[in-house]
């Protein structure tokens, strides 16, 4: 017999779930970050550096090192060591002395070897010395330098740190070569000049114009003037001199980009911004200097037509990055030292040698100016979209790098308030930029403002790469969204 639980037809049917069925689920979402300690966090870098200057400046304080002024006190000696160590190595080429004429030969080699390092990277340096002498590196390593360097791809860090090494020391070598064919070989440095000292200066010179350092061991009796000076006429120099600071300023994956793909539309969207940028920025930075500078008998007015051309190419190279000069800066007009200024914030491309925001920062800064004032929601640029979190990183550096600027500037005026304000400013643009020019206040400043532009250096040179690390290691999916409300803007 049928049941007579059984339901019946047309009877509803309600069944009640078991409580383990319907109890609330909870569950936690970690948000992916990266820790300021241990061997992973990008404040390695730092550290890396500060240990880097701060041997540096032990060896500049070396007797053997320096040419020692008796009158000057261990404390004025100890910053002197410590502001050229930091600008060795944060690549920017300011000076409170001579460098000729302050150090000897074993005080110029460390600083050489500081802005080699410097240019080069410390993890990208450190991985490579690990390699040489046989040991492994990590997985925490790779990371790290994934991370730096921008590569996606794990398994090739080793080959692409041996790669960026070799490619540098390989421009460099030739650098120093064509360098002492011009110095020695088809003309001479100065009259008399040893084979040793031509060798010497070509691959100082080769060294410290690749990686963008600014630093130059010219003495001045010899060449007959300050820094470049001399050689306002001496195009091969200038063109040789402005390749390199180009080469180390666009970074070795867009020239092996460039390299690989020859059409532009197969480049990588990061190789375009540099390229495109890179281009219109000297364009611009030439364009400037020729019209302000043409007639003025200060700077280009008693120079050739081929000549006024070439100075202002290179000094258009030169402005966003490297810090070497054929001019008195002291003397250019004002519109000039407005757009030395803008350039020398903006840089040149990430992961190469150059300081500053750096060009692929600028011009997603551009894209996305531009998208917003045509009433784009998206920013797009050579036919690809930018994501969310480029644009906000790039608009996080910009802000930060022009609040630091305002706070260096500040702190520069505030420990020296003798200073021009117009001086004081382009000396701190200039060292924040990682650049070197200068207006002649530098070897003036008292030990308080030395110190100032140490911090601004060193903040230049890494600020802006460990805040876009920190930034890439925190990124996360928001689990929610809370409700849009509007606010007024303008």
């Amino acid at each position: 017999m049928p049941s007579t639980d059984s339901p019946k037809p047309g009877d509803a049917v309600v069944r009640r779930p078991r409580a383990s069925e319907i109890a609330p689920v909870s569950f936690e979402v970690k948000t992916r970050t990266v820790s300021v300690r241990g061997p992973t966090s990008p404040l390695v870098l730092i550290y890396g550096f500060i240990g880097i200057i701060a041997i540096g400046t032990g060896l500049l304080m070396l007797p053997i090192a320096r040419n020692i002024d008796g009158n000057t006190s261990f404390f004025n000696q100890l910053v002197t060591a410590l502001f050229t160590a930091t600008s060795a190595v944060a690549v920017t080429g300011l000076s409170v002395v001579d460098t000729y004429e302050a150090w000897t030969f074993f005080g110029q080699a460390v600083i050489m070897l500081l802005f080699f390092i410097g240019g080069l990277g410390f993890m990208t340096g450190a991985a490579f010395l690990m390699l040489i002498i046989g040991q492994r590196l990590g997985l925490r390593g790779q990371l790290l330098l994934r991370a730096g360097l921008a590569e996606s791809r794990l398994g090739e860090i080793t080959s692409l740190v041996r790669k960026i090494v070799v490619f540098s020391v390989a421009v460099q070598v030739v650098g120093t070569l064509l360098l002492f064919l011009r110095w020695y070989v088809f003309g001479q440095l100065w009259k008399d000049i040893s084979l040793g000292e031509a060798i010497w200066q070509s691959a100082f010179h080769s060294v410290s114009a690749f990686n963008n350092a600014g630093f130059d061991i010219l003495p001045d009796a010899l060449v007959g003037g300050a820094s470049l000076e001399p050689f306002r006429a001496d195009i091969p120099i200038l063109l040789i001199l402005a390749t390199l600071i180009i080469v180390g300023g666009l970074s070795y994956f867009v020239i092996m980009d460039v390299g690989s793909n020859r059409k532009f539309r197969r480049w990588r969207l990061d190789t375009k911004l540099v390229i495109v940028g890179t281009s219109a920025l000297l364009i611009f930075g030439m364009g400037v200097f020729l019209a302000s500078e043409w007639s003025r008998p200060e700077t280009l007015g008693q120079q050739s037509v081929p000549a006024k051309i070439v100075n202002a190419f290179f000094h258009s190279t030169t402005t966003r990055t490297a810090g070497f000069a054929t001019v008195d800066y002291n003397e250019i007009s004002p519109a000039n030292q407005f757009t030395t200024e803008t350039l020398m914030v903006i840089g040149g491309a990430s992961a190469s040698t150059a300081g500053g925001i750096k060009i692929n920062t600028f011009m997603v800064i551009i894209f996305t100016i531009a998208a917003t004032l045509g009433g784009k929601t998206r920013v797009n640029a050579f036919g690809r979209e930018l994501p969310a979190a480029i644009i906000q990183r790039a608009m996080v550096v910009g802000a930060a790098a022009t609040a630091m600027l305002m706070a260096l500037f500040l702190a520069l005026v505030t420990v020296q308030p003798d200073l021009d304000f117009q001086k004081a400013l382009f000396e701190v643009i200039s060292a924040f930029g990682t650049v070197g020019l200068r207006t002649g206040i530098t070897a003036d400043l008292n030990s308080a403002a030395r110190i100032v532009i140490v911090v601004a250096m060193f903040l230049g040179r890494f600020g802006p790469l460990t805040l876009a690390l920190l930034m890439v290691g925190r990124e996360s999916d928001e689990p929610y969204r809370f409700a849009t409300e509007r606010v007024r803007i303008g």
